[in-house]
């Protein structure tokens, strides 16, 4: 690694430990209050800015009562979702054992799964369905790895299983991540997670991803594959009409 690759590196992790110092002292103090914290996601979205990236949000998120369908690009997306909308997560088990990347997503109720184990998925969806219950929103990535960014995966629909039928009141809104021309901060493939975020935090420059809170809708009545189909077919247009 060159040595100003070196440099920024070092430099943004020495930031994201200060801000993790300051923000672990205001989120102390609302615990000594009593006092439901909000300073969690706000952290991941503070430790975003440090990493270099600069969101843009269009559209309006639904601010509770509300399962977030995304896709899934980077670790970074579950930063700027939980900066951008308080949001917590699902997100694949591997994750967690990522060093820094997974204890950063542990400190916003991340619910971490195994795709795989399948004699587990009642479990997960028994999870699912009590942090919908939470009075803040739930983000799951229905791919269920990362991809390019340049096509969608198949939408993986067991854990939705956990809104059929859904909660009374609950809506499930698609969010489409644009990274744009953007892509190498990108995790797909078989790179492992530390060299992903070194890469990502060694770069030059700023990483701009617009986040689109596309509509809304009401899950109820529809079935699990069809709110994975849904969710999908409208991420879909969204990014057609980039095109």
């Amino acid at each position: 690694m060159p040595a100003t690759a070196r440099l920024r590196l070092i430099g943004r992790a020495a930031a994201m430990l200060a801000t993790l110092l300051i923000y672990l002292i205001l989120h102390g103090s609302w615990r000594l209050i009593g006092a439901r914290s909000p300073w969690p996601p706000r952290f991941l979205g503070a430790i975003a800015r440090v990493v270099g990236v600069r969101v843009t949000i269009v559209g309006t998120p639904v601010a509770r009562d509300v399962l977030y369908l995304a896709n899934h690009q980077s670790w970074i997306d579950i930063l700027a979702i939980a900066g951008a909308s308080g949001s917590a997560f699902v997100a694949k088990g591997e994750l967690r054992d990522a060093p820094l990347v997974g204890w950063l997503c542990t400190l916003n109720h991340t619910l971490f799964v195994d795709r795989g184990d399948r004699l587990g998925v009642a479990r997960q969806i028994d999870t699912l369905r009590q942090a919908l219950a939470a009075d803040h929103p739930v983000t799951v990535f229905p791919e269920g790895t990362t991809s390019d960014g340049t096509t969608l995966l198949p939408f993986k629909a067991a854990l939705l299983g956990a809104i059929d039928p859904p909660p009374s009141g609950l809506q499930v809104q698609p969010l489409w991540l644009d990274y744009g021309a953007v892509r190498d901060v990108l995790w797909v493939g078989d790179e492992p997670g530390t060299a992903n975020a070194a890469r990502v935090l060694a770069r030059a420059g700023t990483i701009k991803l617009t986040i689109h809170f596309l509509e809304a809708f009401d899950p109820a009545g529809l079935g699990r594959k069809a709110v994975a189909n849904r969710a999908r077919t409208a991420i879909e247009a969204a990014m057609a009409s980039r095109d």
